[in-house]
């Protein structure tokens, strides 16, 4: 049993925590939201976790992403998160994936072979994707929905897909399942919230003409990286905050761990 660990032990208790080591966990998406989840399940013990993500950290990501700092601008979103995790914990293992879930590489992740299965992808394609295969499986699955425009943290909540009211992405999933007439296999539960703010301020760019891409030469330490925001080229950008994607990813992670908990009381 790992030191940093015992307060977990009192609370759990012994056959639980052992339980719990044994997971196998993949996080698809490590931003505002996917990030803090897998800060929160390693330090409560899991030592088998997968982190997917294609981003390099951006200067805008400081605001509400865990392993996003001055220091770390313009590193491998997934390199940057796997570091802190051995930090916590030097004994787990921590398998880093600079990929996008797509129709294309869905086959190679292998999500069958997982325990839990955690959704914080912005894609609306690629989430529904997704929700589709990890629903076939036997893997426990929940999703995070939209963390954006949110302030009050009291409004944060767990429902099953079918019934979250008040989110535009969740209503835009489901639109577009009717539509195509594909549903997921099961019932899941998401985290969401039904606030829904508008953005006070302008989206200003840094004016930068040099694009910090996966595959560009700019590396770790061009003092253009600290005011570079390369993210900006996304299709629609909105104003998050700290506490709502912590609160999310934190409440994803705990769904995990009450998961484990009553399978395995």
């Amino acid at each position: 049993m790992n030191g940093f660990l015992r307060r977990t032990q009192l609370l759990l208790g012994e056959s639980v925590m052992e339980r719990i080591a044994q997971q196998r966990v993949i996080i698809f998406g490590v931003g505002g939201v996917g990030s803090w989840c897998a800060e929160s399940l390693v330090r409560s013990g899991i030592q088998h976790l997968t982190i997917v993500d294609s981003d390099r950290v951006c200067i805008t990501n400081i605001n509400r992403q865990l392993m996003a700092t001055s220091k770390t601008v313009g590193h491998v979103k997934v390199d940057a998160l796997k570091e802190r995790l051995l930090d916590i914990n030097p004994s787990a293992q921590i398998d880093a994936r600079q990929q996008i879930f797509t129709e294309e590489t869905a086959e190679s992740f292998h999500i069958g072979d997982y325990d839990y299965i955690i959704d914080a992808i912005d894609s609306l394609k690629d989430k529904m994707l997704l929700i589709e295969m990890a629903t076939r499986t036997k893997a426990v699955f929940f999703s995070s929905m939209g963390a954006a425009l949110k302030l009050d943290p009291t409004r944060i909540q767990v429902a099953e897909f079918w019934k979250v009211k008040g989110c535009p992405l969740a209503r835009a999933l489901r639109q577009r399942f009717k539509k195509l007439k594909r549903y997921p296999a099961h019932k899941f539960l998401c985290v969401f919230s039904d606030e829904l703010l508008q953005n006070e301020g302008h989206n200003a760019t840094c004016g930068t003409e040099r694009c910090l891409c996966p595959k560009a030469k700019m590396g770790p330490g061009d003092p253009a990286l600290l005011n570079h925001e390369w993210c900006s080229s996304k299709a629609q950008i909105n104003g998050t905050l700290a506490h709502i994607t912590a609160i999310f990813g934190f409440t994803l992670a705990g769904l995990v761990m009450q998961d484990i908990k009553q399978r395995h009381p």
